[in-house]
């Protein structure tokens, strides 16, 4: 690994996207994935399960000298914990045919990300490992899906290459910047707070007895969490949906009691 720990690249950006990797297989294909987000100015790189583990220094090899990326190179368990921080994220994926989530060009990508950054949003781009991709579960925690539109008599694209595109749209919004303009109301809510109201509504359906039958539970709850993604809520929406589920649990809860009661005494 590089010495050159505190060395930073002169064109990143703090609000540029995190560029999240889930369980990469090569460390080469890390390294020359650090290589293009230098290249553009990104410099927020997250791991997510690396299947060699973490550091190697063959990812170093492959930077070419891009080393702070990979100097500053986060590892996290799980996708979840990975964009906790994030408002914005989109998978880039093929288009998923298990979940309705909008399919943009990295060009459309860019100038989302671009004008929600801009906001003062934290924003992340999900890429899957190179043979398997990304699993729905992951997909299901974005709110849109990047697509690059190669030809389809040869659709193999390597990681580093699907970084390299997204980035390079990225790069161009930064460039081509116009004056800022401010969204109106709030920002929304980031994936952390979206992941605690998924929990939490999934635990009471749970308990009501929604998921059936049980083998269609996971596309159940993968198509919620799809359809609440898109939705966009703020920090203040999220409590509020969270206190209507909990108002629900607590109303189902006193009908029952109620029901309880009435059974004891009738067979009293």
């Amino acid at each position: 690994m590089s010495d050159a720990s505190s060395k930073v690249s002169p064109q990143a950006s703090p609000k540029a996207p995190a560029i999240i990797l889930v369980a990469s297989q090569m460390p080469e294909n890390i390294g020359a994935a650090a290589r293009v987000m230098a290249n553009f100015g990104l410099s927020d790189l997250r791991l997510v399960n690396p299947q060699r583990g973490w550091p190697q220094e063959r990812a170093w090899a492959s930077a070419s000298g891009a080393d702070w990326p990979l100097n500053a190179a986060r590892v996290f368990d799980s996708v979840a914990d990975a964009i906790a921080d994030l408002k914005l994220v989109y998978a880039t994926t093929a288009r998923p045919r298990e979940l309705r989530l909008p399919v943009h060009t990295p060009r459309e990508a860019a100038a989302h990300l671009s004008q929600a950054s801009r906001e003062g949003q934290g924003v992340g781009l999900v890429f899957g490992g190179e043979r398997a991709g990304l699993e729905t579960s992951d997909i299901a925690l974005c709110q849109a899906v990047v697509t690059v539109p190669i030809d389809p008599l040869f659709r193999s694209l390597n990681l580093a290459q699907a970084v390299a595109i997204n980035a390079y749209e990225w790069r161009l919004t930064v460039l081509d910047a116009p004056p800022a303009n401010f969204r109106e109301g709030d920002p929304p809510a980031d994936r952390a707070a979206m992941m605690g109201l998924f929990e939490h509504l999934e635990r009471e359906l749970e308990t009501a007895g929604f998921f059936h039958p049980p083998e269609k539970t996971p596309a159940m709850i993968h198509n919620l969490r799809s359809a609440l993604s898109r939705a966009h809520f703020t920090d203040q929406e999220v409590r509020t949906l969270r206190g209507v589920v909990t108002a629900l649990s607590r109303g189902r809860g006193k009908v029952l009691e109620k029901l309880a009661r009435k059974a004891g005494k009738e067979g009293e």
